[in-house]
């Protein structure tokens, strides 16, 4: 089972040992391919290997650059060969909009609910109008109740000044975590045979994960906690090597799904199952959603 999140952010030669990882630094770290289901590569002096890459693609485990500001600005996706990529791909181009706009209410009912955990975990008020907005939802979200909900859920957490497009630490912060877990997701949807372009709400044609943004709404107040949680005392919008770190482990933290409680990362396959269920037929009622409980780091048996 894919388990670890691998951030690397300083000076390193990556190789392929057999069936692990080896990353060369003042000491020599040996990780077994099939325990990782992400690698972030954080430093310009990092080297590595083609067979690094084709492991990368062979155990489906995506690998994250980041640019000049320690953001991330690509991603190799595994090419994963499904027996079922012609017929999910059929699946998604006849699911009708009615249908999927129910799949959207789904998932909105879910984000803004957890916003509202979100706030009663971190004290903030506003819970109670947040899960009344979620119950008030309607097919396609019509009214556009999401973006009502988040400006008032960013105001309660992060105060009535604040707005996502401001350089600060918490929005750089945002960006980074979301972006770890959209990669995580997408990765997720090529393992199901989907081809993640096709959406179920985002229709974008120049982004090639439009159904991973579409998943990703409930795990975004994972983050969203998170941040809260660290941003006392950042004076600048620069993100350090452990901040980064922080919020790649975020997929290791626990959260509650129908079948039960999984670290975030489980429960990301758990959702694209489902999801796979909702194309087959089953209807939005398929879909399996997180809902935040806290920060606690999930405990694997060793």
């Amino acid at each position: 089972m894919t388990w670890r999140s691998v951030m690397i952010s300083h000076p390193a030669i990556l190789r392929r040992e057999k069936f692990a990882l080896l990353i060369e630094q003042e000491q020599t770290a040996r990780l077994p391919f099939e325990d990782i289901a992400i690698i972030v590569l954080n430093h310009r002096e990092i080297t590595l290997t083609h067979p690094v890459l084709s492991a990368c693609g062979e155990y489906g485990i995506s690998l994250f650059s980041t640019g000049p500001n320690h953001q991330p600005n690509g991603v190799f996706m595994p090419f994963l060969p499904h027996s079922r990529a012609t017929r999910m791909l059929r699946l998604q181009l006849a699911l009708g909009r009615p249908a999927a706009k129910r799949a959207w209410q789904t998932i909105i009912q879910a984000k803004i609910n957890n916003q509202a955990i979100a706030l009663k975990l971190t004290d903030n008020p506003g819970a109670e109008r947040l899960e009344s907005l979620a119950r008030r939802v309607r097919s396609g979200d019509p009214d556009n109740l999401e973006s009502q909900a988040s400006g008032l859920y960013f105001r309660a957490l992060f105060g009535n000044s604040f707005h996502r497009g401001q350089p600060l630490w918490v929005n750089a912060a945002l960006d980074y975590g979301y972006a770890v877990l959209r990669a995580a997701i997408a990765r997720g949807l090529v393992a199901h045979g989907f081809l993640p372009a096709l959406g179920l709400f985002h229709a974008n044609e120049q982004n090639a994960f439009n159904l991973a943004d579409d998943m990703i709404e409930p795990f975004r107040p994972l983050v969203d906690l998170h941040v809260f949680k660290h941003c006392a005392g950042h004076d600048v919008d620069e993100l350090q090597p452990a901040d980064k770190a922080a919020l790649v482990s975020l997929l290791s933290v626990d959260v509650t799904m129908p079948r039960g409680t999984m670290s975030a990362l489980t429960a990301i396959e758990q959702s694209v199952e489902s999801l796979a269920r909702l194309y087959e037929g089953s209807g939005e009622g398929a879909l399996e959603l997180p809902q935040l409980i806290g920060l606690a780091q999930h405990q694997y048996e060793c």
